[in-house]
């Protein structure tokens, strides 16, 4: 990292194929990316682009998703930076939950302060969206925090 702020970028039409490219090269769902464009969004250090997050917002309860960081930059850092600022983003919105669903990276996100719980305690709102009823297996873990 280079010292600078990471800057969160909200994804437009003109960036919404990067997200998609990105998203599908490591293998996390995509499919929806289009019907919501507004829960994503695109990671800067400097110019540079340095990966993807989204997140959607269901009152005071969130859905972390797609946590994505360009292959050249990864173990610098920047995942948790990510995350740091799309979970400031949501305490702004007055979110005070996160939840995520992951295959592959609880460990990750258990050092960013994240449990596991079972998936079937997580709010209604958060188990009726498209990652939790239709695209993520239902192995995946379910993890939260508290904001």
């Amino acid at each position: 990292m280079t010292g600078a702020p990471l800057r969160l970028q909200r994804a437009d039409e003109a960036t919404l194929s990067y997200v998609e490219t990105r998203l599908e090269a490591n293998g996390l769902p995509s499919q929806d990316v289009r019907s919501k464009p507004d829960c994503f969004y695109i990671g800067y250090d400097g110019d540079e682009r340095i990966g993807v997050v989204g997140i959607e917002l269901y009152g005071t309860d969130g859905l972390l998703r797609s946590v994505v960081v360009e292959e050249a930059v990864r173990g610098q850092g920047y995942g948790a930076a990510l995350c740091a600022v799309v979970e400031t983003e949501a305490q702004s919105a007055s979110v005070d939950t996160l939840y995520l669903l992951t295959t592959n990276a609880s460990s990750f996100f258990v050092d960013l302060g994240y449990v596991e719980i079972d998936r079937s305690t997580a709010p209604r709102a958060i188990q009726q969206t498209t990652e939790f009823d239709d695209i993520c297996p239902s192995t995946a873990t379910c993890m939260k925090k508290t904001l």
